[in-house]
């Protein structure tokens, strides 16, 4: 909820003290503010799946092996996981400007580090690791306060909204592919670390994004729940697991699919990247997209449970085919299945918990990056059991949407996820 008096909403830090506030601006004037959130969750797609499109790379020239990279992914995410719970308690405290700034700082040097390190530190992998650290935590950063700026930010429909934001990370993560195909087509696999740096230019244009944009007013302190009184309400918990569950089948292919295509199923480079995870992002940012103009005809509940099972059918796909054709075309259907997990569960829990401001997003941001943190390790692990087998690993990971499935049965569980109910009694 927003005052309704313009004069008793309090800034978020001294600093922004003298800053319009949202009741007294108009939509339009908060268009700067949605497009530098845009181009936030586009330096996220870069800081996610930069690194996996040059895995098989770091094996071939640095000897990293497939327990160390899945290291690499879970590293990320687990930082990101806790700067999900630092951004809960502080980032009110702090303002969402300077943290905004600061997090867009740490990704330009963690992807320029990128370039550099590995090759300036005796040990590679030390290099890459400490790169790592650094994006990570600027990514943790945006990633738990794009949704709620742009929940607060005036519109005509917070749902679709939320959903157009999203779909930036798949187009972002669909851009990073595209362009790194085509630098390694000019300049070859051994000039990425130019290409690292170069990456580094999309957080320094947020950068300067936000220091021009205004600052929506997410929760009033005297109306947002705390963390106790969250972690009591069964809804919270329901949303929460669910967020698990949808990251670890996102991240689970988006990070394993371009190594999976190249050594999994036999297929070049070029043809892997392209038919792997630019056609996982494409087709979730298509979903996200479609969502954002057809949502109202749409009953997200029931979305989010029948993209369970096709994304149950998806990954069953790829690691059954016999043929590598209709692997690839599982990866896409995954993308497409997973599209609408992500915004829609953000989108039903600021529904179900409308005071929850940033804690309530941080705790959803925090699983998601559970998910995003152990869903791929997980698959990593696995497959290193069987000798490196990616069909096994990834076919481990169906048991993360066959849970989102069982848990969305029945009209009754999905309409509790919207009103009524235990959950919405909870709420």
């Amino acid at each position: 909820m927003m005052p309704t008096n313009p004069s008793q909403a309090p800034a978020n830090t001294p600093a922004e003290a003298a800053a319009p506030r949202t009741s007294a601006l108009k939509t339009s004037d908060y268009r700067l503010t949605v497009y530098a959130c845009f181009n936030g969750y586009i330096a996220q797609a870069v800081v996610n799946n930069f690194l996996p499109l040059l895995f098989i790379t770091f094996t071939t020239t640095f000897g990293i092996n497939f327990e160390e990279l899945s290291i690499l992914i879970s590293l990320n995410f687990f930082l990101q996981l806790l700067m999900d719970a630092f951004a809960g308690k502080y980032v009110d405290r702090i303002g969402y400007k300077p943290s905004m700034i600061a997090a867009h700082i740490m990704c330009a040097v963690g992807l320029i580090s990128l370039g550099i390190l590995p090759f300036l530190l005796p040990n590679a992998f030390t290099g890459i690791v400490i790169s790592v650290i650094v994006y990570a935590l600027g990514g943790g950063l945006i990633e738990v306060m794009v949704s709620p700026v742009v929940e607060a930010a005036p519109s005509d429909n917070k749902e679709q909204t939320m959903s157009l934001l999203h779909s930036f990370y798949s187009w972002g993560q669909v851009l990073v592919v595209l362009i790194f195909v085509g630098f390694v087509a000019l300049f070859g696999a051994d000039a990425w670390p130019v290409l690292a740096m170069l990456f580094g230019l999309i957080p320094i244009t947020g950068i300067f994004m936000f220091a021009k944009a205004p600052m929506p007013s997410i929760v009033d302190e005297d109306e947002r729940i705390n963390f106790g009184e969250l972690m009591r309400r069964p809804a919270m918990w329901f949303f929460c697991v669910m967020m698990i569950c949808s990251a670890a089948a996102e991240l689970g292919m988006s990070q394993w699919s371009s190594a999976f295509a190249e050594s999994g199923l036999g297929v070049s480079k070029v043809v892997g990247d392209l038919a792997g995870p630019c056609a996982f992002a494409a087709m979730m940012g298509l979903a996200r997209i479609f969502y954002a103009r057809y949502g109202h005809k749409i009953d997200l509940r029931n979305a989010i449970h029948y993209s369970a099972a096709l994304c149950v059918v998806s990954y069953l796909l790829v690691a059954l085919s016999p043929w590598a054709a209709l692997s690839l075309i599982g990866c896409a259907l995954t993308g497409l299945s997973v599209g609408l997990m992500a915004p829609g569960l953000l989108s039903l829990g600021a529904q179900k918990i409308p005071n929850g401001g940033t804690p309530m997003f941080s705790l959803m941001q925090f699983s998601q990056d559970i998910g995003g943190t152990f869903g791929p390790l997980a698959i990593g692990a696995i497959a290193g059991i069987f000798g490196d087998d990616l069909h096994v690993g990834l076919l481990s990971a169906t048991i993360f949407p066959l849970i989102m499935f069982i848990a969305t049965v029945g009209k009754g569980v999905r309409k509790r996820m919207g009103t009524g109910g235990e959950l919405g009694q909870a709420a």
